[in-house]
């Protein structure tokens, strides 16, 4: 049976440790004892960790034997901030998919009210991305960075950088992502419920982002961003 998988709060030499709510959930819900074995990922390495203690907020292991992690591809979603709720499904579902960078984009046409209260959201946007990397399998949850304004996401490192449009765009996102063009990591950018406005898209053209569609219907942000980083990720797996 496939071994359920932690990424550590606390990790000295050969032990590591869950600690507060973590082992809370741990204990409460899978019913954690000593001598239960479970994957342990520690900044990138995962071993198979044997319980070696269990008390109130916290379930301390030895790691016994380091073992074989996948790799997953070099994607970063820049995410538009909308609706929270759906928001929060795009960035499990998407962590899920093996995106490496969530950045939380202020645009033109986000909601003035979950602007400014999207800085006080990170926190919980990491917790969420940090319990579907565990779900996952992951050896390590995607960053999920601080929300920025456009100007500060139009320059970053990557082979290919992409930006969703609205149907009318007539290169589709599947002719973009050959393997061969995304060698070196992908940025993709999905826009707000609206859409981005003319002024962003010329923005984007400038610092050589390529538009592209998904298809001829006109998708919900959220359904956009997860088929999206689909696409890409089994783009960059085929390398």
């Amino acid at each position: 049976m496939t071994r359920r998988r932690f990424i550590a709060d606390e990790v000295s030499g050969k032990r590591a440790a869950l600690v507060g709510e973590h082992a809370d959930h741990l204990v409460r819900v899978l019913r954690a004892r000593v001598g239960q074995e479970f994957d342990i990922a520690t900044g990138g390495l995962v071993y198979r960790g044997r319980i070696t203690s269990v008390s109130a907020g916290r379930v301390e292991f030895d790691l016994v034997e380091e073992i074989p992690r996948s790799t997953l591809p070099d994607i970063t979603l820049v995410l538009a901030i909308f609706k929270f709720d759906r928001m929060e499904w795009v960035i499990e579902k998407c962590t899920e998919l093996g995106v490496s960078r969530i950045v939380p984009l202020i645009a033109r046409r986000t909601n003035a009210h979950l602007a400014a209260a999207s800085a006080k959201r990170v926190e919980r946007w990491q917790r969420i991305a940090r319990q579907a990397a565990e779900q996952s399998r992951r050896a390590v949850p995607p960053e999920v960075s601080a929300p920025i304004k456009l100007a500060e996401a139009l320059n970053p490192q990557a082979t290919l950088q992409i930006v969703l449009a609205e149907s009318g765009e007539r290169t589709l996102l599947r002719d973009v992502v050959k393997p061969e063009a995304v060698a070196g990591g992908a940025v993709l950018a999905v826009g707000p419920e609206g859409g981005w406005t003319e002024e962003e898209l010329r923005s984007f053209q400038q610092a050589g982002w390529i538009s592209v569609s998904l298809g001829n219907t006109i998708l919900r942000a959220e359904t956009a961003a997860i088929a999206a980083t689909a696409v890409v990720a089994s783009a960059l797996h085929a390398l």
